[in-house]
């Protein structure tokens, strides 16, 4: 009995440090750059997700509540997709909101009505011309095929949120813009 428990116990440590030796040599096999913008990647993506349900609940428009509305959707797909390839590659993303993404909620939660949705559509725009930069970036220099292949398939999304938070911001702009003068002629 002894003997046969002895046996289990080996197999049981030499199959976790089999698995340990192979997890540290995938990790240690991804470049620091490619590593790098998993970890960036993971955490806009989780800062997309959080700020598209704040604007969900405060978006006075129904244009910014539905932009909200998808960047929590497609975000939340995409960073399942990369939590996937990261644990296969042995990274570990982040879990909580970088310090310019806290400070952006807490500046937008401040905000209601008109103002809300001026705000947070113009830091989509920007935001999201950042991002397509780096998906490109990524897409083409990414040593890892995998990390690569993520950049690519997630920058065509990207590229159309752009797109679609250009028009709504114009759209936005042009409202308030419209609207100023008729506050000012009462």
């Amino acid at each position: 009995m002894d003997m046969r428990l002895t046996r289990a116990a080996l197999v049981a440590v030499t199959t976790l440090t089999c698995a340990g030796a192979f997890a540290a040599e995938v990790k240690s096999t991804l470049s620091s750059s490619d590593r790098k913008f998993m970890e960036k990647a993971a955490a806009g993506g989780m800062a997309e997700i959080q700020l598209g349900s704040l604007a969900k609940q405060r978006g006075s428009s129904d244009e910014v509540k539905k932009f909200g509305a998808q960047m929590s959707r497609d975000h939340s797909k995409a960073s399942d997709e990369l939590r996937e390839i990261a644990s296969s590659k042995g990274v570990t993303l982040p879990t909580s909101l970088d310090r310019d993404a806290r400070d952006e909620m807490s500046k937008l939660s401040r905000l209601t009505g008109d103002k809300f949705d001026r705000a947070y559509m113009d830091y989509m725009v920007k935001d999201h011309q950042k991002d397509v930069k780096e998906f490109q970036k990524a897409s083409k220099d990414a040593k890892d095929p995998d990390v690569r292949g993520f950049a690519s398939k997630t920058l065509a999304v990207i590229e159309g949120h752009l797109q679609v938070a250009q028009r709504t911001d114009d759209a936005i702009k042009a409202r308030s813009e419209a609207a100023a003068p008729q506050k000012a002629a009462r």
